[in-house]
């Protein structure tokens, strides 16, 4: 299928106009994920044990309805699913996780299935977090704090994080990473894959298929959180992002390198509570919705302008502190869109703001991404797909959040082929997208053996997707009445290197 792209962008591309002029584009960022260490015979022996023994126990049942002619809801395989993760535990849950704050992915019923998979993991002893301090730090924990807090203040499936000070007399945060957590990482990565393949297989629905396409995103984003470095630098490269535009109601954490390292991160405790507890907030005695409206807006410019943003912004990450900022915290997921998907992103912003020459490259986008599915629901070439893009999108792009959702934006064209089709196209795609995923495991391989580091572009969107979606929420909290790209000179800046982006 021929595709074309616009006058505009043939223009801004041989204008040198690439939103990564400055030199703050997310490729700047150096981030390295951890290469993992092969899980051992005995150790993938006695997991895949464990493993089989669960998804048996829960998803017996189902299998025998099926087996009995029984005709199944296409979200059925999602509670021993559930079931399954949090009974594995670790890296279960927090692929749970992902799931669970993904309703433009699976569905409102498969995402609220998933929500009990707090990101909450078992107690670790102080003195194994002691151990791992002293020899992160190559020091005597008393040597690095004058306090250190025995009980953590948050525990997460990754690491858990202790409240201390410093010598100086400033609070801190310290985040540790979970004792032996790379061996359990590695071993449940070599099992979930094929546990994945499985279920996409033999259920044929199109959620199940979705898993198997987030799976390499996920092993590179936990190899990223499993080196806390990678963390600091997000933390440092986002402080050179606010030097850079006028948000001054946004801040992140101070990072303190001579107490940090891979595994052991110190910076700034930020004493705020998280931006949607209202009770708590409204004895502040201050308006919050100017200064979530900035971190919307916030969110937003980092991504337009660098392709850049915090992959997980749930409430608990957002801090209102009592000084009338947002404290952003917890960077261990951030997104980096490719180029492709990074253009696309802000030729959406250029169609909201009334630019008629986008829609040509949006539709080229959508069947480069969705041309499958495009071809067998709608049946459609370009200049006809630029038009139906046009007559779906624009009154999305143009509502108030109260009334519309960012992530429906982005998934519109799928939506509308389900909705043509029926769920015979979406099973048909669930299987396309598993035999997809063996040619893709294939390359990963080749790729992996010639040293290639593997495309961001899955990844990218779908931390912008889950993103969008939180960010949905606040829109609605604290902006219900407010058009999304209502603040036109704000949007234009934040498309311009160089203009500084402001309010």
């Amino acid at each position: 299928m021929k595709t074309r792209r616009s006058e505009k962008s043939h223009q801004s591309e041989d204008a040198g106009l690439h939103p990564h002029d400055d030199g703050l584009g997310a490729e700047s960022l150096r981030v390295f994920a951890r290469q993992l260490q092969p899980a051992t015979r005995g150790e993938l022996a006695r997991r895949a044990a464990q493993i089989g023994w669960v998804v048996t126990k829960h998803f017996t049942p189902l299998a025998i309805r099926k087996a009995r002619g029984a005709t199944l809801a296409p979200d059925a395989f999602a509670r021993p699913l559930r079931l399954t993760f949090e009974e594995l535990g670790t890296t279960f849950m927090k692929f749970g996780q992902l799931i669970s704050s993904s309703p433009g992915v699976f569905g409102d019923s498969v995402a609220t299935e998933f929500r009990t998979c707090l990101d909450t993991g078992h107690p670790v002893s102080f003195a194994q977090v002691r151990r791992v301090v002293e020899a992160e730090l190559g020091m005597a924990l008393e040597d690095a704090y004058s306090s250190f807090d025995e009980e953590p203040i948050g525990r997460a499936s990754i690491a858990v994080v202790h409240k201390a000070r410093l010598h100086d007399g400033t609070e801190v945060a310290v985040k540790v990473l979970r004792p032996s957590i790379e061996r359990a990482v590695s071993v449940d990565m070599d099992l979930f894959e094929p546990l994945l393949a499985v279920i996409a297989r033999t259920t044929g629905e199109y959620a199940a298929g979705q898993l198997v396409q987030m799976f390499g995103g996920f092993r590179l984003q936990l190899g990223e959180e499993l080196d806390l470095r990678n963390e600091a630098r997000a933390i440092r490269h986002m402080q050179k992002l606010l030097g850079a535009v006028e948000l001054p109601l946004v801040t992140v954490p101070e990072v303190y390198p001579e107490f940090s390292g891979a595994k052991v991160l110190t910076m700034e405790f930020l004493d705020g509570v998280p931006v949607d507890d209202l009770a708590k907030i409204e004895t502040y005695g201050f308006d919050p919705a100017p200064v979530v409206s900035q971190t919307v807006k916030g969110f937003l410019l980092t991504t337009i302008r660098w392709g850049f943003f915090h992959g997980d912004v749930h409430a608990g990450n957002l801090l209102l502190l009592r000084d009338g900022r947002i404290g952003v915290i917890d960077w261990g997921i951030v997104g980096r869109l490719d180029a492709d998907t990074h253009q696309f992103f802000r030729r959406v912003v250029e169609a909201a703001l009334g630019d008629e020459t986008a829609w040509a490259d949006i539709a080229t986008h959508t069947i480069k991404t969705y041309g499958t599915v495009l071809e067998e629901g709608l049946n459609m070439n370009h200049e006809d797909l630029t038009v139906f893009m046009k007559m779906v999108l624009e009154p999305l792009l143009r509502a108030p959040f109260g009334q519309v959702s960012l992530v429906e934006i982005l998934n519109a064209p799928q939506a509308k082929v389900a909705e043509i089709r029926g769920i015979e196209i979406e099973k048909r795609t669930a299987r396309a997208i598993y035999k997809r995923f063996r040619e893709q495991r294939k390359l990963r391989l080749m790729v992996e053996a010639e040293g290639i580091v593997e495309s961001e572009f899955e990844r990218g969107l779908f931390l912008l997707t889950k993103a969008l979606m939180y960010f949905e929420r606040y829109g609605k909290m604290y902006m219900s009445d407010v058009g999304i790209f209502e603040d036109e000179v704000f949007f234009r800046q934040a498309l311009t290197p160089g203009d500084s982006a402001t309010r």
